[in-house]
């Protein structure tokens, strides 16, 4: 929840007030003595009424390569630089980081941006009040196609559509988690090519570093996940990539840093906290090649994502093929940070969330879609760690996108976009 809404003592109000009276007053000082004096700004958030309630975090992951800015922000230290100490903890599953963010094994997670929101509505699990703290990563997900169907004459939207009307027979597409990032990516592809994902085909649930094992045996047809595994399928013979997420969807939201609204009510601190340590890992993966090419190799261990580090650090910077000899540089790949547009949590990135949750009948009836996103969302909290971190932050709240299809997402009539879809359940 909104902590500065939830704020009605006086002495919470007097706390926040200090609080940005002491920042302004800091960024203002060093500012007049010629910029930023390192470490000043920061001092202020890791002592007196702004210190870490809880001082030692424990993040759950999945591994994926956009898992990157948690996993960097506690190896470079730049957790304790806030008075936190990130605790990455791996995971095997959506479903498992889901139930241990309800019942608190977890305090945060690297978290799809839609399984927040459904399980705030009570959607796929149990209904608990949530929150997203930031946004940590936009674009750098694909859709991959079996190379038999690839054979088949099956490599993209349109073609997929006439095999599988020209060879009718149960196709299988696999997703990651029911109201999740790669359901929505997968099923909004799908129907951009005219193929209805509930009519014309049977969807699973399968965990991210399981897609390409079962890819392998002939579990499914075509599956919409992160990197690495796109990228491994290619390495492995076994898949061609149709369509990139970004071509879906320029800088679309994907993951992010979440928890319980419980949580940022009874830690707001280190709620801040962990925010700007993560903008600062996430500003410093995006700085340059080296930086990316460091953190591939960090994130391929065994403890993380436990892939080659070829897999991954190939579409870190946009060098793409397809696995069918085409090559391309993409500017559009994974961005961390992208000097701050990343990570904002714009409110009409979760209602998007929600509009297709409702175009495939997930949930029944129209949410009061901004309010929702008001709720989950936490943009005051977002903005004082930004400003701690000296990271910018966007005027807007909203922000506009064409999708692959042509049509315009902004916010402002979601029930009518929902609603307007061609290809929808019921």
């Amino acid at each position: 929840m909104n902590t500065r809404v939830e704020m009605n003592d006086n002495s919470s109000l007097k706390a926040a007030l200090s609080r940005r009276t002491v920042l302004k007053a800091t960024a203002a000082a060093a500012a007049g003595a010629g910029g930023m004096v390192p470490g000043l700004q920061s001092a202020v958030w890791a002592q007196g009424s702004d210190k870490p309630e809880k001082e030692e975090v424990r993040i759950g992951f999945i591994p994926l390569t956009d898992c990157a800015s948690v996993v960097m922000a506690s190896v470079l230290g730049f957790d304790r630089k806030y008075g936190v100490k990130i605790v990455p903890t791996k995971e095997a599953s959506w479903a498992g980081v889901r139930d241990k963010l309800v019942n608190g094994e977890l305090d945060m997670a690297h978290v799809l941006y839609g399984l927040i929101y459904g399980v705030h509505l009570g959607v796929s699990g149990p209904k608990k009040d949530m929150a997203v703290l930031m946004s940590l990563n936009n674009n750098g997900q694909a859709i991959t196609l079996s190379k038999k169907l690839a054979d088949k004459g099956a490599v993209d939207g349109a073609s997929l559509a006439k095999v599988m009307a020209a060879d009718r027979r149960d196709y299988t597409f696999a997703q990651t988690f029911p109201t999740g990032t790669h359901a929505m990516w997968l099923y909004y592809w799908l129907a951009s090519a005219g193929i209805n994902p509930f009519k014309d085909a049977k969807v699973i649930t399968v965990p991210p570093p399981q897609m390409v094992a079962n890819m392998r045996v002939g579990n499914m047809d075509g599956f919409c996940v992160g990197e690495p595994w796109n990228h491994r399928a290619i390495m492995d013979g076994i898949g061609i990539t149709a369509v990139t997420s970004q071509e879906v969807w320029k800088d679309h939201p994907e993951k992010t840093l979440g928890t319980t609204a419980d949580f940022v009510r009874k830690y707001p601190n280190t709620c801040r906290a962990v925010i700007a340590a993560v903008l600062e890992a996430s500003k410093w993966i995006d700085a340059g090649l080296q930086n990316k090419l460091k953190m591939a190799e960090t994130v391929a261990a065994k403890s993380y994502i436990n892939t080659s580090v070829d897999a991954i650090n190939q579409r870190i910077l946009g060098r793409y093929q397809n696995g069918l000899g085409k090559t391309w540089d993409d500017p559009n790949h994974m961005k961390f940070f992208n000097d701050g547009a990343v990570n904002f949590p714009y409110l009409s990135d979760g209602m998007w969330f929600l509009t297709q949750h409702k175009r495939w009948g997930l949930i029944k009836e129209h949410p009061d879609y901004l309010a929702v996103a008001r709720q989950v969302n936490q943009i005051d909290l977002y903005k004082e760690a930004a400003a701690a971190a000296k990271v910018s932050v966007p005027t807007q709240v909203m922000r506009s996108s064409k999708l692959i299809d042509g049509v315009v997402w902004d916010g402002k009539d979601p029930a009518k976009y929902a609603d307007g879809f061609k290809v929808k359940v019921g």
